[in-house]
């Protein structure tokens, strides 16, 4: 179960002043595949940050029960003059998992092949983007928090990160950011709405889909592909 409490972020970029919640109250059921729609720069990246512990709000909290993933395909927190074994094992030490089973699933998922062993800070985008989902998917989480992350790298990649990431919601649940109806559709039981600060749950994953539509005005056919 994650619970959102009175939250509420805003940040300012260059005198404009977004908000992404607004006393937001609201509670996600444990094991529940949950798809968060919004338009772009509605602020669900930010949002999913908030849940993980990454950003804090400005006001309310966030309350779980159960292990939470961050969010799955951040590189952000990896050490930039450590290689990508190295930050595998670091991220092992600290959720106290097997180092060297982890390292071992990293290497075989991500195809790094002995670019596993070099500095991360000389990674490409799609490198660091290999890495950091075979490390998360290499974690059991009983909530994943997932930002469009199954749609990097080539076909194939995109394939295997798919069918990995359906594998593991057998067995836990996920908040979900993605542009694609048709994901959102196939892998959600669930879905909430963020527009204009305000965050509304949806047990329909159809009606919710029907209102982030209408509020980015597009047709009920359109993908967002």
């Amino acid at each position: 179960m994650i619970r959102l409490e009175n939250l509420s972020k805003s940040f300012t970029v260059n005198g404009r002043t977004t908000v992404v919640a607004r006393d937001v109250n609201v509670t996600f059921p444990s094991g529940a595949s949950i798809g968060l729609l919004g338009q772009n720069g509605a602020g669900k990246s930010t949002l999913l940050r908030m849940i993980a512990g990454v950003v804090r709000p400005d006001h309310g909290k966030v309350a779980t029960t159960g292990s939470v993933s961050w969010p799955v395909g951040f590189a952000g927190s990896f050490h930039p003059e450590l290689t990508g074994a190295q930050n595998t094992r670091f991220i092992a030490r600290v959720y106290n998992v097997n180092a060297d089973k982890l390292l071992t699933f990293v290497a075989r998922f991500s195809d790094l092949g002995h670019h596993l062993y070099l500095p991360f800070g000389h990674y490409s985008s799609g490198m660091r983007s290999r890495l950091a989902f075979g490390v998360s998917m290499g974690i059991y989480f009983d909530t994943y928090l997932v930002d469009e992350v199954t749609s990097v790298g080539d076909g194939n990649f995109r394939d295997k990160s798919q069918a990995y990431f359906r594998n593991r919601l057998l067995n836990s649940g996920a908040i979900m950011v993605s542009h694609s109806m048709s994901m959102i559709r196939s892998v959600c039981n669930a879905a909430a709405v963020l527009h204009e600060g305000h965050l509304t749950y949806f047990e329909d994953v159809e009606q919710a889909i029907e209102v982030h539509l209408s509020n980015i005005g597009a047709g009920s056919n359109n993908d967002e592909d």
